[in-house]
Order: structure tokens, then C-alpha cells, then sequence
């Protein structure tokens, strides 16, 4: 699938403003995939800022809230 959304890092959730993702969901979601894991977005903000993308994180945090 080709992605041709534009990046909109305004628009972001991911604390991460060196990444070359940042902005573009359709290539965030593309890598973390290819890694096993999910987009900082996903997470809550205090987790998210861990830089954790882990599901087993992700499972973690939405268990303890």
C-alpha cells in the first residue's frame, strides 16, 4: 500500500521531533509495525514520553488506568 497522506507534525501525538515519521501516520504505523511495535500515539501522554512502543507496554499502561 503506498502512502500519500502529507505529514502534519502539528498534529502529532509523538514527543519525538527528530523522527523523519513524525507527522506522517501512514509511515509511523508502517515502521512500528515492521518492529512488532505501536505509534506513540497510541499511548497516554506520560507513557508515551518513555519512548517505549512495546505492545506489552501498551498493555500495561491501558491496565493501570
Amino acid at each position: 500500500m503506498e502512502c500519500t497522506n502529507e505529514a502534519t507534525p502539528d498534529k502529532c501525538g509523538c514527543s519525538n521531533k527528530s523522527c523523519e515519521r513524525r507527522g506522517n501516520c501512514c509511515k509511523c504505523v508502517a515502521h512500528r509495525k515492521s518492529r512488532g511495535e505501536l505509534p506513540g500515539c497510541f499511548f497516554p501522554p506520560d507513557a508515551e514520553k518513555t519512548q517505549d512502543r512495546s505492545v506489552a507496554y501498551f498493555i500495561k499502561c491501558m491496565g493501570e488506568k
